[in-house]
């Protein structure tokens, strides 16, 4: 990649040519040269300067914008390259869906690491539109999802599927019920979680398939504190049983057995329509698609 791009970059990043010169390990005069060459080479500034601060003019967003992506290309070719040669190792940034990040990922990263060592995995759990927009701008190499994407940017790949139930607390009023409707929970206080959420998305459209609404409604950014919460007797939730498995065997949280439930849907892998993938990548997949039971 060319050098002038990588400078500016970390310069952008960093907010300053003295701490890019460090993370460079360069001279501080070499970085102002690259970042002057490159303005040259564009015909315009790309940063604003003061004594304090270096930040990204309007066209420094889009030069970094775009370099980050070339970045990113660049990367990947090497990769290609490398795994023509060696086995799978390296690299590897997986993003997940908070519900299959937090209780599905674990043990298929913890499969993967016993047979493939020399793969380097970073992990980005946030929700599901968060984690598509990560994949698009190959910030990601590869993204497990909730819900449904219509992109032809992407490939996506359903892997397995996911059972919900309404979740309540232990020896809530209804916890022994067995002819419970959706209709009889108007009443309580649902917590969900907030938009873009796969989860959310689950919950929304079950509420439509049966015209339901509920009268009170709170809003929380984690499955964790929803669980928490159920526990604590705030209200009640739609959650995938994956999630709560630890709190049904400690007897603190309860499914409900309900008409219509559980409501199904999938995870599925999301990544770049690219037909080249690494050898970690391939690795992954394969192990998170032969790992369907949870």
């Amino acid at each position: 990649m060319d050098p002038a791009l990588e400078v500016f970059i970390t310069v952008a990043e960093k907010q300053s040519f003295t701490r890019a010169a460090e993370m460079l390990h360069m001279t501080q005069p070499a970085v102002s040269q690259y970042i002057r060459s490159l303005e040259q080479a564009l015909g315009t500034k790309l940063l604003d300067r003061s004594n304090k601060y270096v930040r990204l003019n309007p066209a420094g967003q889009i030069v970094y914008h775009h370099a980050r992506e070339i970045s990113g290309l660049y990367a990947r070719m090497q990769y290609l390259i490398d795994d023509m040669k060696h086995a799978a190792r390296g690299d590897l940034s997986i993003g997940a869906s908070y519900t299959y990040g937090e209780y599905v990922l674990p043990h298929v990263l913890a499969v993967m690491m016993a047979g493939y060592p020399e793969i380097k995995p970073t992990i980005t759990i946030g929700n599901s539109k968060e984690i598509v927009e990560l994949v698009g701008s190959r910030r990601l190499d590869v993204g497990i999802i909730e819900g449904e994407v219509r992109d032809e940017r992407y490939r996506i790949v359903p892997i397995a599927d996911d059972a919900m139930y309404v979740v309540v607390p232990a020896g809530h009023r209804y916890a022994e019920r067995r002819d419970l409707r959706l209709i009889d929970l108007r009443e309580e206080t649902w917590i969900v979680r907030e938009a873009g959420s796969g989860t959310r998305e689950a919950v929304d459209h079950l509420f439509a398939q049966h015209r339901f609404h509920p009268e009170r409604l709170m809003e929380f950014g984690s499955t964790q504190i929803i669980k928490e919460s159920v526990e604590a007797g705030l209200g009640i939730s739609l959650l995938s049983k994956a999630a709560v498995r630890k709190e049904m065997a400690l007897g603190t949280l309860r499914l409900l057995e309900m008409e219509g439930l559980p409501y199904s849907r999938q995870f599925s892998l999301v990544t770049q329509a690219s037909p080249f993938y690494t050898k970690a990548m391939e690795v992954f997949m394969e192990l998170a698609q032969e790992l369907r039971s949870f």
